[in-house]
């Protein structure tokens, strides 16, 4: 999903440096019929976007799982969560 949001962000604009765009992630395995089974990832963004960028930012947040690959793969057998951190910076001179 990660890469879903940053190519979104990107065709709009907005390029974030790897050092602006993280993703910690967290799969949650549950017994089922006594077998371990992944049913929730968690995943928790840290974002520092250029100031003015926020608009462009939350209209890819709200889309992007439902255009990423993965998360269509997973849809239906596990449950994908995100929430982000977000801080705007303004542009260095």
């Amino acid at each position: 999903m990660l890469g879903t949001l940053n190519g979104a962000l990107e065709a709009r604009g907005v390029r974030l440096g790897p050092e602006a765009i993280r993703a910690r992630v967290t799969g949650i395995n549950e017994l089922v019929d006594r077998l371990p089974v992944l049913t929730r990832i968690e995943i928790e963004y840290a974002l520092r976007v250029p100031a003015g960028s926020r608009d462009v930012l939350d209209w890819a947040l709200e889309l992007h799982q439902s255009k990423c690959p993965t998360a269509a793969t997973l849809r239906g057998a596990v449950e994908v969560s995100w929430s982000a951190d977000i801080e705007e910076v303004e542009p260095e001179d």
